[in-house]
């Protein structure tokens, strides 16, 4: 039995449906399992991840591997790590990001949340295994109200270069970490197969949606929160200093999906082609 919190997010959800059509049984950890719309072959359970260490012990019965999502658990990793080891769990699996890595800015909110975790997961006594992907393919959701109500969409930086990773290779990396031996103590940088732009994304959209899409670039100084709504706003400054680190320098490609999958990674073409329905109006 595999357990996965985040179960219903950007990553959870392929990986859930992934595990589900392999038929391997795993156990989906989300807050409204009446909404949670997963498959058929997953058992969902409800999942309050302050609940007190009784109320989490039954949800890790039976269960030998642990996918960890920081942004499902927080500030409560320590209790459900502890619940996990109490219930069996002898593997984890963790969702990082990419900029943890040697040199990087240990100030950077984004960093420091997710260095914190990688620790307290390292001093689990779990086996552990982190996965590190840079740029998510879904971060385009940001343009999908723009999109919907024209052909313009404005926002910073052009010319910014990414690598963007589908999120189903994400999750196809974490399956191979959850049931395949060799993954202990293992970092897995995770990227997209290409560098693209932020214009190129916005034709690439355009291009599946029949569509000629432009861009418009705005100052860092003119940035609305609007224009990021998946971002919470402390971050928000942060992040635009990251992205203007990316304008015009290539991005860190892996090729660690296909390392470890034995499949190429998704293009971001490939990801507008799986997601172009969520940009309709």
């Amino acid at each position: 039995m595999i357990v996965a919190t985040g179960a219903t997010g950007n990553v959870g959800r392929p990986l859930v449906t992934q595990l589900a059509a392999a038929q391997i049984p795993v156990r989906a950890l989300t807050r409204d399992p009446l909404r949670a719309q997963l498959p058929p072959g997953a058992e969902v359970a409800r999942f309050d991840p302050a609940a007190e260490p009784a109320a989490l012990a039954p949800l890790f019965e039976g269960a030998s591997a642990l996918f960890l999502n920081r942004s499902a658990v927080g500030e409560h990793t320590d209790a459900i790590l502890a619940a996990a080891r109490k219930g069996g769990v002898q593997r984890v699996v963790m969702l990082s990001s990419g900029i943890v890595q040697d040199g990087a800015d240990e100030t950077h909110p984004i960093y420091v949340l997710h260095a914190d975790l990688e620790k307290r997961v390292r001093e689990s006594g779990l086996d552990w295994t982190v996965l590190r992907p840079n740029a998510f393919a879904t971060n385009a959701f940001q343009w999908a109200e723009q999109i919907r109500a024209g052909d313009t969409v404005r926002g910073p930086f052009a010319g910014a270069l990414t690598a963007p990773i589908h999120e189903a290779d994400i999750a196809a990396v974490a399956v191979r970490a959850l049931l395949d031996d060799g993954h202990h103590g293992t970092v897995h940088r995770l990227t997209g197969p290409t560098a693209v732009s932020t214009d190129d994304q916005i034709h690439a959209i355009g291009q599946e949606l029949g569509r000629d899409l432009r861009f418009v670039e705005v100052p860092p100084e003119e940035v609305t929160q609007e224009m990021f709504p998946h971002v919470p706003a402390a971050m928000l400054p942060a992040l635009l200093k990251s992205f203007a680190e990316t304008v015009g320098v290539a991005p860190e490609i892996t090729t660690t999906v296909e390392s470890v999958t034995g499949n190429p990674a998704r293009t971001f073409t490939e990801w507008a082609r799986d997601h172009k329905d969520d940009f309709r109006a």
